[in-house]
């Protein structure tokens, strides 16, 4: 398999003539190789991540058939307007640059999918408005406090993250954007208050677990927030139980502060529910200071019910060719997940992330596990308010994409329970419906 050097040299001799993707990645790359324009004709799919390039040329207008850049890890100060003249751009990555500025005139119209994760980035551009395509926007660990009135005219922005920024309020144009879904925004003043006083106000029963009794064995698994291994704790003097350890990292991800999910994971625990993946303790006594969290072992019956969006996908999930369940397994799978966002909602979390992708399921019976609180955020329960509508209908369209998703792999396309889940699916477009409804609604056709 040939090396990124090696891609570079066969770019310099000419010999990448009708290549539609390019990896340039980790080269070193201070400017941008000028021979890449000759492939103007066929590439489709750039990729320039982890270099030291702060600039883009002009000249990069000529790739017009460029759908996907990602220029993370490099250098940008400043958002290259150049790009917003390659045609049928649609996916762009700058994640941890140095960026600060994104200029008017900046942001193609032709954007599905944009990721300025942890830059310095203060301000949006007023003309945002523009991107009437944009379906999914990371932002994520900057520096914002407002985002501006255009956001509205991006009328099919489903997934939103404003994670780990510093908004003193929960942004209102959110309220005006009718597709919501996905919304992530703890680590922000706003809701690092809601946060403490939720923290505060439980009576947590999660106990301290000294790292000293953990024995780590195998990774079973990672994400952008930790790494979780498969584990064994001596509890007490001859008592050894089978665990999972999530060890969190330090760094900002896509969806915020890994800090931040673990309080949601400690406040979902505050009460124990069928649906939700026990937490059995925190990790204290790390010898570099890392947190963790230790899970009961999930039995091997369980399986991802889906892989997570594709570049083809943008917003939604993609399934393992051939999956198929029974009406009773669907059944069981939707109203358990319902129900455990409304267990979340009652204390004040929203879930950000229900999706397919983050469920676990045991396909024979359909019952179901919620994980992954990486995009989690505190909200007041009780709010009737900008927050807690967007929050409450965000959750329900969630819901009701999970609900139809899972009707397309259901083995049976009539009968009373298909008919009964079709119609909860048409409850969570409903406005003003809570997650307990629909869990409630779902919970009859048991």
């Amino acid at each position: 398999m040939a090396t990124g050097a090696d891609r570079l040299e066969l770019l310099r001799q000419g010999k990448l003539a009708g290549c539609a993707e390019l990896d340039l990645t980790g080269l070193g790359l201070s400017e941008f190789p000028l021979e890449v324009l000759a492939l103007a004709p066929s590439l489709v799919k750039l990729d320039l991540s982890r270099n030291a390039l702060s600039a883009l040329p002009d000249e990069i207008a000529s790739l017009t058939n460029l759908e996907i850049l990602f220029c993370s890890s490099n250098h940008f100060a400043v958002f290259p307007a150049a790009i917003a003249a390659c045609p049928r751009l649609s996916t762009v990555a700058f994640k941890q640059n140095k960026m600060s500025r994104i200029p008017k005139g900046a942001l193609s119209p032709s954007l599905r999918w944009l990721i300025l994760t942890d830059n310095q980035i203060n301000a949006l551009p007023e003309d945002i408005g523009v991107c009437t395509r944009l379906e999914k926007l990371m932002l994520a660990g900057n520096s914002l406090t407002r985002l501006p009135d255009s956001l509205a005219r991006c009328s099919k922005l489903a997934l939103l993250r404003i994670s780990a920024n510093k908004f003193s309020h929960f942004p209102r144009v959110l309220g005006e954007l009718p597709n919501l879904t996905w919304l992530a925004f703890a680590g922000n003043a706003f809701s690092n208050d809601q946060a403490d006083r939720l923290l505060r106000q439980e009576g947590f029963d999660v106990p301290p677990i000294q790292w000293n009794n953990m024995e780590l064995h195998e990774k079973l698994g990672e994400g952008a927030s930790g790494v979780i291994y498969r584990a064994n704790w001596s509890k007490s003097e001859g008592e050894v139980i089978k665990t999972a350890v999530k060890l969190f990292k330090g760094a900002v991800t896509s969806d915020g502060l890994p800090h931040n999910e673990m309080q949601a994971s400690l406040l979902s625990a505050s009460h124990s529910h069928t649906n939700l993946i026990p937490i059995l303790g925190q990790i204290v006594g790390h010898p570099q200071s890392a947190e963790g969290l230790v899970f009961a072992l999930i039995a091997p019956t369980y399986t991802n019910l889906a892989g997570p969006p594709s570049m083809t996908t943008c917003t939604r999930d993609v399934y393992p060719e051939g999956t198929a369940f029974s009406p009773e397994a669907t059944l069981a799978c939707v109203q358990g997940i319902a129900a455990a966002a409304s267990h979340l909602h009652a204390r004040g979390i929203a879930h950000g992330d229900l999706y397919a992708h983050n469920i676990l399921i045991d396909a024979a019976t359909g019952h179901a596990l919620l994980g992954d609180f990486g995009a989690a955020s505190p909200f007041d329960p009780t709010d009737d308010g900008i927050c807690g509508t967007v929050v409450r209908r965000a959750e329900a369209r969630a819901l009701g994409f999970l609900i139809e998703e899972m009707l397309l792999l259901t083995t049976t396309e009539a009968g009373p329970l298909v008919e009964g889940m079709r119609a909860a699916r048409t409850l969570c477009d409903k406005a003003g419906v809570s997650s307990n409804e629909i869990a409630m609604a779902l919970g009859r056709l048991a």
